[in-house]
Order: structure tokens, then C-alpha cells, then sequence
């Protein structure tokens, strides 16, 4: 009977074998046409090697089988290396899972504690801030191979690292000590963190190998993070033993490489190690963050508790987070925006994650979809290829049955976010009830610790539409007239509160909205530098801003970016960005999706820089590479109607990434320099020289608008000297007041007019004529009060800052046109300033006021002071409405060189106060500032 139920199990096992290897070839024959039909796949064939499947053509063999053989199979099938390795795992998979129907009541079990740890300084602090008011909160609930999650509460995980961390402490481990974390996604992950933390340590995130084959050759590129780190202790997987001593080697201080099991076991046996805890402060460094790409030459961002904090809680008041969100994420963990925006957000705000692995996720793309549904997730997200990963999976009858009704917000960064990949997400989901108002892009780096620009949550994706010749031509990103030629910039919103944003040119002056240079920012998570890279720090800050190495510029307050600079060529006199090209070139039959890299080749002599395009192709046969190298050549004419001078192809891995799927642009161009890709065509002499005259021109044309713009502050500002001397000559002299200010109102009109500053005024008949009224305007620049002197066609008694009454000059030419002062620090002073506020409109003046009380460089309408409001209430005199649009960028705060543009100055109808006191005073400000918000073209800084 045994005999015969072995040669039953034998047969399926052939059987199987069979099928799998003819999904194999269906497989290889879609993806490489041009392969010989007379080599098929064999039970042996190595899925990379021999039959050239990468990661995506991996998950897609996953997903096929699954249908195919109506099975679940686990995550580790990525990892497979031949056929015959993915057979025992289909014999043993089960059938298709689906959710379980009363799995929703995994969240429910414990009520979420109203507030959040406010006061704690560190993670630890709001660790134990959790563990005081609610214990067992589920916090972690982490999907392996099994239907079923395994749920860690906050007591649960705060137990099994208190073991972790004594035995670390037993180690040697002390406080600021670097401690290497290289493992998957799973439950001694988040010990293993944590223990670190409470050890007094400092954890370092490296990524595990994506299979064990590659765990000698991985951890040897990571040998220069170890080194850099200074870590004397690994927590790793125990297959990492066998190659201790290369570990060594690579990284000599490296003294210990152990498992959690192994520490836990340490505690478990010696029970005397007791309870220890490291407490960190604020000030303590809690992260060592290594950028994508860098194991050459690794760069490890420091960010400290208190930076960790100010990120997270930064984040969470834009995103509206509560306990009663749901985080689930895929993400990994050695990353940024899944170890900082997913896990440690979520742990510091009390709400539940929901993880599965990025392995998980590539086998499984739906699943991830799956679980936001079985859990109601309200937050989740990732990079745009994981968006077009679920699409790629998704079917009509997949669908069915999906309900996302519950996903506020589906953020989308780190890396370019595709509109076309946004709208196509949304569309396909939306029977699964999506809103595109969840759609959110977003921007960050490591050097803010994750997030820096965020916009509202259920504002959904916006795009702008810029001229594609301006943009190309002079970095002016002009919106286009026609929507049919234009270039699609997505919107990443506007910076989190607290940071600060300014874009650059190449000498580091500030740019105006709508100009491309180089994005620097402010903020409390900035980081202090690169641990151990002196160099690399100096390079980092510019004065006290921190360049981010994108390039991008800003509109309407919000950031959209164009592209990274090192990436950026200079072609026939133009700013050139590889993205769209490498994307549309990825779409050509014959090329492989996502493994284009476009890039310059300076040339030293001349500075000029050539256009390379760099495709992978498994085509072999001459003619159709032939094909291929004039498709790409005419796509790249097409779309940028400029020709490509270097068009290369090359085998499948030649185009260098990152860990997280970068194209690695700088790294392929020095193969490409270094003679290690094919040989390349000859180059062309003529179309060099034409590039270098070309590039001094554009040299040319940067250093005359620099001069340009110096030469223009000074006639501006000699133009208001003038300004001033004629209103102190001629104005101020006569003996009323409403003289004065006809006499003023013409000076101010010439010099706008002279200014080149373009005045469009809207609504000046809404003006009382007769009766006094409050003029409100908001308040973006020092041009403010000058734009609405030469529009406004009667004059206004301005409130002025008491501070002025002891600058003479000033003061007098203040007084003599009826400004009003007013003390701002002295409450018993500003008391009696304001009965003369009282007084004036009493005595049928008319006052104009800037509720907002100053301006700054950053764009927003900023919160109303009541002043104005209470005393229109109390005169019965009406408030009068002004919104200004287009002074802020034209003369900035801290800016003293102004620029000549166009300014909107719009007048809403007069709001009448219907009674007294102080509600009417909040209805006539809310009315008031409605108005204004909606005409100043700027973001409100109050909106929910």
C-alpha cells in the first residue's frame, strides 16, 4: 500500500513537473519572442541564468501557477532558483485562500485610547507611553505564508524585546553603540528593533538578500555599511554563519553575528540579566537610515529621536491620523517609508499595521489589496511600481468581491509617480469604491527622516500642465495654453507644517515660483549629516538648507518635481530629464520595461554633454535589433524632437539598479565611460562642436539674467527712493489728509507703471463711495500696501506697527498719511490703541488693515486677527474684502531684489455687520477670509 501511494505521489509529481515546465516556455515564448523554440526549459534551468527571468517575470510565473493549479503558493517560491525547486512547493501548496468572513474582528477586540503620547521625547517613551494606557492593543498583526496574521500587542512585543535587549546588553552593547539588523519581514524584525532601542543602542537597517543564494555576494557589497557603521554586533538569519569570516573580513570590528532565537535563548537561560533598559534622551541618535544605492560608497543619515518625532508627528497632523486608522503595508522595513512612515508612525499614533512582505507582495500583488479590504485600511501605499504591479494582476474577476471604500488615503513615492499609472489605479478600482480623492503623491527623502511635502488628505491627483518648449528652453514651467502638447508635472503638495521649501539656481540665489532649480529644504527632522562622511555632510548643507539633489519648483506653495539633478543633461542648449523617455522607450516591443537608462556623457574639453540611451533587449537577431535601435531613435526624436547620439542595447542586468529598483543612472553612465558596456558607435566631431557653442550660449544667457536681475533691483529700488522723496516733497506738505493721499495715489501708479508692475483690478465698484468702511486685504510682500495705494481710488488710514514711532523718518511720513499705530506687546497699550481705532471709524474714516499681521517667504494664507472685525461690529461699518494675488513671489520676504510681473487685486462686495459683539465679529472674519482665500490663489494655511 506504501509502494503504491509512493508511485501516486511520483506520478503527480510528474505530472505537475509537465505542466509547470510548459507554463515556463508560454511563458519565455511572450516575454522573449526571439529565444529558440528547440531549447525549452528543463527541470534544472536556472530561472535567471538560463531562462533570463528577473524579479517582475518571476512574480508573474507565481502569479500564472496559482491560477493555473487553483493554489496559494508561499512567498518563498520567489526565491526559487530552477523549475524542479517550485515543484514540491505546488504539490504542497493549499487550495486558493480566501479571507475569512469574521476576519474584520481582529482590530476590534481592544477600543483605541483616545490621545497620543504628545510628551514623549523618544520612541521608547512612546513605547511605554502605549504600554501604560493600553497594553493589549494589538499593534502588529504580520502575515506569513498562512491565512491566518500573527498578532503582537504592545505588551506582547515590549516582552520579547526586554529579553532581546539584556542579552545585547550582556554582549557589550551600550549606549550609541551601532547594532545591524539584516532581516525579512517578520516578528524578530520589530524584537529585534526594538530590543536595540531599549538596549540603548542604535539600530542599522540593511536589506536581506532576496534569496539565499545571493547571501555570500550580498553580504560582501554590504561589508562598507558595516564598516561605516562601526557595528561590533549583526542580528541576521542563521544562514548567515557559514560566512562569518568573509563578514569579518569585510567588516573587521564586526565581533558578533547571531539570530534573535539565539538571544532569546541567552536571557531564558540566564534569568539573573533581568529587566535592563537603556533609557535614550531626545537629543540621542535612534536611526542610521543608508541611502538606496550606496553600498559602494555608503552614506548613513543620522536622525535622532527627537528629529524621528518631529517627522512622524508632522505627518500625522497633515494626514488627519487617528487610533481608529488602519495602516497596512508591504513596504520593507529597511527602507525609509516603511520602517519610519508605516511601522514607527503607526507605533507612536496607537494604530494597527498590517504587514506582509515585499516578497509577499511581488508573488502576490493582489493580496495586498486584499488585506486593506479584510481590514478596512485607511492608510497604505508605496512606490509607483507597486501600483502598476496590482494593475498588471488585476482581473475582472479578481476584483470582484473588493471593497476599498474604506482607503482615505493611497500615497504614492519614493520614486517619479506616473499621472498615467495614478488615473489608470483609480479608474480600474473604482467599482471596487476607491475615490480618486484618496490618491495621494507624495515627496520625501532620508535626510528628513521620510516625509517632507504631503498634501490634505482628499485632495486627490493633481497635475500641472506646463508648456513643453518654455520648460525645455528656459526652466519656466508656463502653463500650457492646450492640454494636447502640454507636460504633465504631478503635484506633490505643499511642505509639512514646520518646513520650509526654496528652489535654487545653479549660484544658490533663490528662484521664483515656477522656476526650475534645485530643491532645498528646512525643518525639525533635518538631519545633522552622514555618520562618519565629513566631506559628504559639507556638500550636503548650503548655509543652513539642506540640498535634496531634485530638481523641481514650486506653485502655488506646492513642490513639482522635474527630475534629479545628477540625472539632468544639457542638450542643443536645453535642460533634458530621462524619466518620460525611459519610460516611452520601455514600452517598445523588444526592450525590457524598467531597464532604460538615459543619460549625458560630458565631454571634459568642451563641457557639451551627449544624449545615451542605454536599453536591455534579449534580441539577438541583427535585423531586429536593427528595428529596435530605430524605433528608440525615432521615440526619442518624437518626444523630445531633439536625436538621440548614443543609442546602445545591451544583455539583460547591463543597466545598474538599486535595491529598491532605481534605475542607477550615474553608475550605468561610468560603465558606459569605463568601455564595459558593447563597443560604442563613433563619435560624431560636427555635433560636439555644435553642443559646446550651444552650451556657452546657455552659460551666456544664465549669467546675463543674473545680471539682468541685479540691474533691475537697482532701478526698482531707485525708482521708490524717487517715490519717496516726491510723496515727501510734494504730498506730504499739503493740508489734507485726502490731498495727500491724490497726490500719493498718482506717484504710486507711475511707479508701478515704470516698475513694469501689470495691475489688474476687479471689483473696485463694490467700494463704498460715501460711507467709511474697513478695507481687509491679506499680505504676502512689501509691494502690498503700494498696490493697493495706486488701485484703490480714495484713500485709507493703514494701521501701522507702534515699533515705527521711533524710526522719525518714517514715523512722520506714516503720520502725515493718517496711519493709525498700534502697540503689539503691551496689552494695556494696545488697549487704548485700539479705542482710537474705534475713534477714527467714529469719525467717518475709512481703515485699511492686514489681519494677518506679516508676511513670510512661504505661500499661505495665514490665520485673521480679530482687530479689524471687532471694530467694523461695533462702527456698524462694513468689510470690505481684498484679495491680492502675485505680490509674494515678486518681492519675498527676506528678499530685497524685486521682480517686475503681474498682480491680481480682486474687491469682493462689502459685508455688512447685522448686529454687535463678538459672534458677529467671527461671522464677518470667516466671510471675509472665505473670500480671500478663494481669490488669492494661494493654499489656506487653516484648511482641514
Amino acid at each position: 500500500m506504501a509502494k503504491q501511494s509512493g508511485t501516486e505521489h511520483q506520478a503527480r509529481a510528474e505530472a505537475v513537473q509537465q505542466r509547470l515546465l510548459e507554463i515556463i516556455d508560454d511563458l519565455v515564448r511572450e516575454t522573449q519572442p526571439q529565444r529558440p523554440s528547440s531549447h525549452p526549459a528543463t527541470a534544472q534551468s536556472r530561472l535567471d541564468r538560463d531562462l533570463g527571468f528577473d524579479s517582475l517575470a518571476r512574480a508573474e510565473l507565481v502569479l500564472r501557477l496559482e491560477r493555473d493549479f487553483a493554489v496559494t503558493l508561499p512567498e518563498s517560491a520567489l526565491a526559487a532558483d530552477t523549475p524542479a525547486d517550485l515543484v514540491p512547493l505546488l504539490l504542497d501548496a493549499p487550495g486558493e485562500m480566501r479571507p475569512a468572513a469574521d476576519s474584520r474582528q481582529l482590530l476590534t477586540n481592544t477600543p483605541p485610547v483616545t490621545g497620543e503620547p504628545t510628551g514623549a521625547g523618544t520612541l521608547n517613551a512612546a513605547l511605554d507611553w502605549h504600554l501604560a494606557y493600553q497594553p493589549t492593543r494589538p499593534h502588529l498583526l504580520i502575515y506569513g505564508d498562512s491565512d491566518t496574521p500573527e498578532t503582537l500587542s504592545y505588551a506582547d512585543l515590549d516582552e520579547q524585546a526586554q529579553r532581546v535587549a539584556a542579552a545585547l546588553a550582556q554582549r557589550g552593547v551600550r549606549h550609541g553603540d551601532r547594532v545591524a539588523l539584516m532581516l525579512p519581514t517578520g516578528q524578530d524584525y520589530f524584537v529585534a528593533f526594538i530590543a536595540i532601542l531599549r538596549a540603548g543602542g542604535v539600530p542599522v537597517p540593511i536589506y536581506p538578500p532576496a534569496r539565499p543564494a545571493q547571501l555570500e555576494e550580498h553580504l560582501r557589497r554590504h561589508g562598507r555599511i558595516l564598516s561605516n557603521a562601526g557595528a561590533e554586533c549583526l542580528i541576521t538569519v542563521a544562514q548567515a554563519r557559514r560566512v562569518a569570516r568573509l563578514l569579518r573580513a569585510e567588516a573587521p570590528q564586526l565581533s558578533a553575528i547571531v539570530t534573535v532565537a539565539e538571544l532569546s535563548a541567552t536571557v531564558m537561560a540566564d534569568p539573573g540579566l533581568g529587566m535592563l533598559r537603556q533609557t535614550p534622551n531626545a537629543a540621542s541618535l535612534a536611526l542610521l537610515q543608508y541611502t538606496s544605492g550606496s553600498t559602494g560608497d555608503p552614506k548613513g543619515v543620522m536622525l535622532s529621536h527627537a528629529q524621528l518625532m518631529a517627522n512622524i508627528r508632522a505627518m500625522g497632523e497633515r494626514g488627519r491620523v487617528t487610533p481608529q486608522d488602519v495602516f497596512v503595508s508591504w513596504l520593507p522595513l529597511y527602507h525609509d517609508m516603511g520602517l519610519i512612515g508605516a511601522w514607527l508612525s503607526s507605533l507612536y499614533y496607537g494604530i494597527p499595521l498590517v504587514v506582509m512582505s515585499p516578497l509577499a507582495f511581488l508573488s502576490h500583488p493582489l493580496r495586498w489589496l486584499e488585506l486593506i479590504d479584510r481590514h478596512r485600511g485607511t492608510l497604505s501605499g508605496g512606490p509607483n511600481f507597486g501600483f502598476e504591479l496590482c494593475l498588471r494582476a488585476l482581473t475582472p474577476e479578481r476584483g470582484q468581491g473588493l471593497d476599498l471604500s474604506c482607503w482615505r488615503v493611497a500615497f504614492n513615492g519614493a520614486e517619479p509617480v506616473s499621472p498615467r499609472t495614478m488615473e489608470r489605479f483609480a479608474e480600474r478600482l473604482a467599482p471596487c469604491g476607491l475615490r480618486r480623492e484618496a490618491l495621494m503623491p507624495v515627496y520625501g527623502l532620508a535626510e528628513a527622516a521620510v516625509g517632507l511635502c504631503i498634501a490634505p488628505p482628499g485632495r486627490g491627483l493633481r497635475l500641472d500642465h506646463i508648456d513643453h518648449d518654455t520648460f525645455a528652453a528656459t526652466q519656466v514651467a508656463r502653463p500650457a495654453r492646450s492640454r494636447a502638447s502640454a507636460q504633465v508635472v504631478v503635484n506633490c503638495g505643499p511642505p509639512l507644517p514646520g518646513y520650509r521649501l526654496r528652489i535654487v539656481d545653479p549660484e544658490g540665489r533663490e528662484l521664483p515660483e515656477r522656476h526650475v532649480g534645485e530643491i532645498e529644504f528646512r525643518g525639525p527632522s533635518a538631519t545633522a549629516g552622514y555618520f562618519h562622511r565629513s566631506e559628504a555632510t559639507a556638500a550636503l548643507f548650503h548655509g543652513d538648507w539642506l540640498r535634496t539633489g531634485d530638481r523641481g519648483y514650486l506653485a502655488d506653495g506646492d513642490l513639482h518635481i522635474s527630475g534629479r539633478i545628477k540625472d539632468m543633461l544639457v542638450r542643443g542648449g536645453r535642460n533634458i530629464y530621462p524619466y518620460d523617455l525611459e519610460e516611452a522607450i520601455g514600452a517598445l516591443d523588444g526592450v525590457r520595461q524598467g531597464c532604460v537608462a538615459v543619460f549625458g556623457d560630458p565631454d571634459p574639453q568642451t563641457g557639451s554633454e551627449a544624449l545615451v540611451v542605454v536599453a536591455e533587449t534579449r534580441v539577438t537577431d541583427a535585423a531586429q535589433r536593427e528595428r529596435i535601435t530605430r524605433a528608440i531613435g525615432e521615440t526619442t526624436q518624437a518626444l523630445l524632437d531633439l536625436p538621440a547620439d548614443v543609442i546602445r542595447l545591451v544583455p539583460p542586468h547591463s543597466v545598474l539598479k538599486t535595491s529598491s529598483g532605481k534605475i542607477r543612472r550615474a553608475a550605468t553612465a561610468e560603465r558606459y565611460r569605463n568601455g564595459r558596456l558593447e563597443q560604442s558607435a563613433a563619435p560624431v566631431w560636427r555635433q560636439a562642436l555644435a553642443l559646446a557653442a550651444r552650451a556657452g550660449v546657455m552659460r551666456s544667457r544664465r549669467w546675463l539674467q543674473h545680471v539682468g536681475r541685479w540691474l533691475y533691483g537697482a532701478y526698482a529700488w531707485s525708482l521708490f527712493a524717487v517715490a519717496l522723496v516726491a510723496v515727501g516733497l510734494v504730498a506730504l506738505p499739503l493740508p489734507r489728509l485726502a490731498w495727500r493721499w491724490r497726490v500719493t495715489r498718482y506717484i504710486a501708479r507711475t511707479v508701478a507703471r515704470l516698475a513694469g508692475l501689470r495691475i489688474h483690478a476687479r471689483g473696485l465698484s463694490h467700494l463704498p463711495r460715501e460711507s467709511p468702511c474697513v478695507l481687509v486685504a491679506n499680505h504676502a510682500s512689501y509691494l502690498d500696501a503700494l498696490v493697493l495705494i495706486a488701485v484703490m481710488p480714495r484713500g485709507f488710514r493703514y494701521l501701522a506697527k507702534a515699533e515705527f514711532k521711533g524710526q522719525a523718518p518714517v514715523h512722520f511720513l506714516l503720520r502725515r498719511m493718517g496711519a493709525l499705530f498700534v502697540e503689539r506687546f503691551d496689552p494695556r497699550q494696545a488697549t487704548r490703541d485700539t479705542q482710537q481705532v474705534f475713534a477714527a471709524l467714529a469719525a467717518g474714516d475709512s481703515l485699511a488693515f492686514f489681519p494677518e499681521g506679516t508676511f513670510s517667504r512661504q505661500p499661505g494664507l495665514k490665520a485673521f486677527h480679530m482687530g479689524a472685525f471687532v471694530a467694523a461690529a461695533q462702527a456698524g461699518a462694513p468689510v470690505l474684502p481684498v484679495a491680492l494675488s502675485g505680490t509674494r513671489p515678486l518681492l519675498r520676504g527676506s528678499e530685497w531684489l524685486p521682480r517686475p510681473g503681474r498682480v491680481n487685486v480682486s474687491v469682493g462686495s462689502p459685508l455688512y455687520p447685522r448686529a454687535e459683539g463678538w459672534a458677529e465679529a467671527v461671522r464677518l472674519r470667516d466671510d471675509t477670509r472665505a473670500f480671500i482665500a478663494s481669490a488669492c490663489g494661494e493654499p489656506d494655511l487653516l484648511a482641514p
